[in-house]
């Protein structure tokens, strides 16, 4: 079965962030993501790391002003600057935390632009977090998300990242497969994955509909957790899902899958 880590930007929130290292690792993960580790110091998050023996899977690069609804900047023309300096800030964390991949988020395309200015500078900012990541031994992925959770996100089929991935040019450069996301906008999620294998990085899940634990909506993850191990999927797959209730209540799935 694939490796499972928890996204803590969206599992273990009846806690606090830095609680809920403790909260995965004693229910039953044995890896960790989250949206961003910039509101701790690098040490304060490798410690709870360490002290509950999980490994960093996974973070985003710094996004613009999430608060306000911002979801990225790497195709933004006037954040260019904003974005490099994020990348800095990126390898700094990863470096400490040993995480070996971080994410790129598009972000929503600016209003009033051209397209191919815009894509000019998505495909150029690629390019420059690749080659600055690679330097430092981490990989770069980037993730399509639907246009119903984020309309106007920029990057939403996986056709659509195999180009951009392709004009990049660069060996550095992956995907980062949600599986909701995909669902919704392509389906065939088991062909999906097997066609592109050896540019899917990292996987993530939620049930379609609302977004909740497996076995809520109408994905088979049984089925689709075989198919991983079918085809040689060796990356982590990151539960980034809303519990239905509770975190711990949701977990059936996990304790399933971890007992085979």
């Amino acid at each position: 079965m694939p490796r499972f880590a928890a996204n803590l930007s969206m599992l273990f929130t009846e806690q606090d962030f830095l609680a809920r290292f403790k909260a995965a690792a004693d229910a039953g993960f044995s890896g960790v993501e989250y949206l961003f580790p910039y509101d701790y110091s690098a040490a304060e998050i490798k410690q709870q790391l360490d002290a509950n023996g999980l490994t960093q899977v996974l973070f985003n690069l710094p996004a613009g002003d999430w608060a306000k609804g911002e979801r990225g900047i790497t195709c933004h023309p006037d954040r260019v600057e904003e974005f490099r300096a994020g990348v800095d800030k990126a390898i700094e964390y990863a470096k400490v935390l040993g995480n070996t991949q971080v994410n790129a988020l598009a972000g929503i395309r600016p209003q009033g632009l051209q397209c191919a200015d815009v894509r000019k500078t998505f495909v150029a900012n690629l390019k420059y977090a690749a080659d600055k990541l690679q330097a430092a031994g981490i990989r770069l992925v980037m993730e399509m998300i639907n246009t119903r959770d984020i309309p106007g996100f920029y990057l939403n089929t996986t056709q659509q990242a195999l180009e951009i991935q392709a004009e990049v040019g660069s060996d550095n450069l992956f995907l980062q497969y949600d599986i909701y996301h995909m669902q919704i906008m392509e389906g065939d999620l088991a062909r999906t994955m097997e066609a592109n294998l050896k540019l899917i990085n990292h996987i993530q899940l939620a049930d379609n509909p609302g977004r909740n634990e497996p076995g809520t909506g109408e994905i088979n993850y049984r089925f689709l957790f075989e198919h991983l191990d079918r085809i040689g999927y060796q990356g982590w797959v990151g539960a980034e899902y809303k519990p239905l209730t509770t975190t711990e209540a949701g977990l059936g799935w996990l304790k399933t899958h971890n007992a085979i």
